[in-house]
C-alpha cells in the first residue's frame, strides 16, 4: 500500500514538472503562482499561530480557495481574508 502512494507521488512530480515544460513562455507566471500560494499558505498558518497564541479568536482556513486567493492576489490577498474574517466577527 505504501509503494503505491510513493509511486502516485513521484509520478505526480513528474507531470507537474513534464506540464512545466510544455507550457514554455508561461513557466514564468506559474512558478510565481505557486511560490505567492506556498508563501501565502505559511503566512496565514504563521499568523493564525500567533494570534492563537495570544488569545485572538481569528483563524483564517486553509483550504483550496484561500490558496488559490493568496496565489493570485499575494500579501494583499492573504490581508484580505483576515480583513474579511475579522469583518465577519464585528
Amino acid at each position: 500500500m505504501i509503494n503505491i502512494a510513493g509511486a502516485a507521488a513521484i509520478l505526480g512530480v513528474c507531470l507537474i514538472v513534464l506540464a512545466i515544460g510544455a507550457m514554455g513562455r508561461r513557466v514564468e507566471w506559474l512558478v510565481n503562482f505557486i511560490l505567492r500560494a506556498v508563501m501565502g499558505t505559511v503566512g496565514i498558518y504563521c499568523l493564525n499561530y500567533i494570534l492563537a497564541s495570544g488569545q485572538i479568536s481569528v483563524a483564517v482556513g486553509i483550504n483550496p480557495l484561500t490558496i488559490l486567493t493568496s496565489g493570485i492576489l499575494g500579501f494583499p490577498g492573504v490581508a484580505v481574508l483576515y480583513g474579511i474574517h475579522f469583518f465577519k466577527i464585528l
